[in-house]
């Protein structure tokens, strides 16, 4: 489901690995990571943002947690 999402982001293999790096080391990073990780990957703070958010549904799925952040965090 999420899976989807991700990918219609249309991101190359070089860029999704930068992301997922970046996803390793800080699953909600700040305004001025994301504007790093953004400028790296030459993407927009807003796609790299939405990358991040869908990442991190996916990843709480995979985790048997709800995908929307909830009270628990991660």
């Amino acid at each position: 489901m999420a899976t989807k999402s991700v990918d219609c982001l249309n991101l190359s293999e070089e860029q999704l690995k930068l992301l997922e790096d970046s996803f390793k080391g800080c699953k909600h990073p700040d305004g001025a990571t994301l504007m790093l990780v953004a400028a790296e990957c030459g993407l927009s703070e807003e796609d790299t943002q939405k990358w991040f958010k869908l990442r991190n549904a996916q990843w709480r799925q995979a985790e048997g947690l709800p995908a929307e952040l909830g009270s628990v965090l991660d």
